[in-house]
């Protein structure tokens, strides 16, 4: 897969702040990925320089090869992006609004035009006026917007804020079908860890300004050559203690529902052995994997702060 968006080291301040401190990354030809962190870790601001309304202090950004500070316009021209809410026009139908901005972009063919249409799912009300709209058709309707200069990258801030669960469910299915179907490169900027989790390929932890780790989804319920065994007990101190002795258990994390295991891979018929032989009364034992607000947790000093993320 080729490479569509590649930033590198790029430092901003606003106001005499530093709000980003040296942020890399990069985005490829048909991949989804994910820019995950709390209200003011610095992703706004990250999107406002991809798409050039702010230009970074230093660091490069390179959209299809085009170094956007040096060729803003070719950079720009194979991007589109939904940043906060799509600007529409309400007393224009969903059709007039798509050709409005057909115009902008110049020379969308009518059959384009189509194509969107029926990508975004609107077939049967695109000509009625979108102040009829519901929010989750307008933001298919920005998607659309988004989607006539047939773009390379698909930049989205928040895209599925306030959305009901049918609305995110129809937008996750449109923007998985651009990804796959049109080799088109996604970034998704969300602090909604459920919705990084369930449409992403890869994800970058963003917090206070730098990025904490970028990491595959899929490496978070890979197995490998450890397990992680979740225990519920009253018995947690005599838990621990007996536990902490064998030499196959790594880590021990109390936790507010259970103790987590950190063990070497297919301990837990050794585990359950010795809890049997102490006479430790649980009240249950899994095997258990990171999800991704486990794993954001700990990137944000084991989960000590408060970084304001939510699940829809």
């Amino acid at each position: 897969m080729g490479t569509v968006l590649e930033v590198k080291d790029i430092h901003k301040s606003l106001g005499g702040r530093k709000i980003i401190k040296g942020v890399t990354f990069e985005v490829k030809e048909g991949e989804i990925f994910g820019f995950l962190g709390a209200n003011g870790a610095g992703k706004t601001t990250t999107i406002r320089m991809l798409v050039g309304l702010i230009k970074p202090d230093s660091g490069s950004i390179t959209i299809m090869g085009h170094d956007i500070q040096k060729d803003l316009v070719k950079a720009l021209r194979q991007v589109g992006a939904i940043v906060e809410n799509p600007d529409l026009y309400k007393d224009l139908t969903g059709r007039e609004n798509l050709k409005v901005f057909a115009r902008m972009y110049g020379k969308v063919s009518k059959e384009k035009i189509e194509e969107v249409i029926d990508t975004i799912g609107l077939k049967e009300r695109i000509d009625d006026k979108v102040k009829k709209y519901s929010l989750g058709m307008k933001q298919r309707l920005g998607l659309g917007q988004a989607l006539l200069c047939s773009p390379k990258l698909l930049i989205l801030d928040e895209p599925t804020n306030g959305l009901d669960p049918v609305g995110i469910y129809e937008f996750r299915n449109i923007v998985r079908k651009l990804a796959r179907e049109n080799n088109t490169a996604v970034f998704i900027s969300s602090h909604i860890l459920a919705e990084i989790e369930q449409i992403c390929d890869r994800v970058a932890f963003v917090q206070s300004g730098t990025i904490s780790a970028v990491e595959e989804l899929s490496n978070l319920t890979k197995e490998d050559t450890l397990d992680r065994i979740s225990i519920v007990t009253h018995e947690r101190d005599k838990c621990k203690k007996e536990l902490t002795k064998l030499p196959f258990v790594h880590e021990i994390e109390e936790r507010d529902r259970d103790i987590l295991l950190t063990v070497d891979k297919d301990s837990l018929a050794n585990i359950m052995e010795k809890i049997l032989e102490k006479k430790i009364y649980i009240e249950g034992i899994q095997k258990t994997h990171d999800n991704l607000e486990e794993r954001f947790m700990k990137m944000v000093e084991g989960g000590k702060e408060d970084v304001g993320l939510g699940r829809k």
